[in-house]
């Protein structure tokens, strides 16, 4: 598939997304989010070890195109939330970790694209908005993803008023990781990343999924399916070669590296 929106580039054992419609404020159009779901499934198929998001421009992501949104009836409306839905959940279900490079304003679907990756870098001067509450459409799918970073209070905060936030306050309020000066974001955005990708793959696959499935659940039933989980992986090749490399004190050699 040609992009048009955006680029798939690969740097090392890396994926890079970077949203390329600068001009338009990387707003997420129906056939920008086409484009960058093909991108995602594309990228789980392959050898990368970790995606990094990121896009062109002063603005990471304005958010839905409303000259996109305009005139739709109820049919089309609803397809194309669905198909963002679609991509922010294809995110967290990836097997390798994404991350978030977050350079310049990230409002409504943009702010949601953000919250919805693993991780977040982000620039000292970085803004996030969901700012539906002021007008007259409130942005109640990206409250789904700030709610599950943030927090129900932080979240109705900015749902409700519609206020940006600063990077300082995004890291307070755990929508980021890191803020970094922002001539520094892409450097600690694979620094973080290669952190966060060390070790076994299939174990960070096995890991990342069990996470999104637990993290919702009640206490009682988060525990019994990590444990099941953690039981099940233990049996794999790397988790065994993880042990006797403890044991041995030694490196692990990985199978699944």
């Amino acid at each position: 598939m040609d992009y048009r929106h955006l680029r798939l580039d690969g740097e090392g054992e890396i994926a890079v997304l970077t949203l390329a419609r600068p001009e338009r404020r990387n707003a997420l159009a129906e056939d920008v989010i086409r484009e960058i779901l093909h991108a995602l499934r594309r990228t789980a198929e392959g050898k990368a070890r970790g995606v990094v998001v990121a896009a062109e421009g002063p603005v990471f992501s304005a958010g839905h195109d409303f000259g996109d949104m305009e005139g739709r009836r109820l049919p089309e409306m609803q397809r194309l939330l669905d198909v963002c839905a679609d991509m922010m959940q294809t995110i967290q279900q990836l097997p390798q970790p994404v991350i978030a490079q977050v350079e310049g304003l990230a409002t409504a679907a943009g702010c949601q694209l953000v919250a919805s990756c693993d991780l977040a870098v982000a620039g000292e001067t970085a803004r996030f908005a969901v700012p539906g509450g002021r007008g007259g459409w409130f942005c109640t799918t990206p409250g789904v993803a700030l709610a599950r970073a943030v927090g129900r209070k932080h979240a109705l905060e900015m749902l409700l008023t519609g206020d940006p936030i600063d990077a300082p306050t995004a890291l307070a309020w755990g929508l980021v990781n890191r803020v970094v000066p922002d001539e520094r974001v892409a450097e600690e955005t694979r620094a973080l990343l290669g952190r966060a990708t060390r070790g076994s793959r299939l174990s960070k696959s096995i890991g990342k999924r069990a996470f999104y499935r637990q993290v919702d659940l009640d206490t009682r039933a988060a525990y019994d399916h990590a444990g099941e989980v953690m039981a099940a992986a233990s049996q794999t090749e790397d988790a065994q070669e993880g042990l006797r490399a403890f044991l041995e004190k030694r490196r692990p050699r990985f199978v699944d590296r």
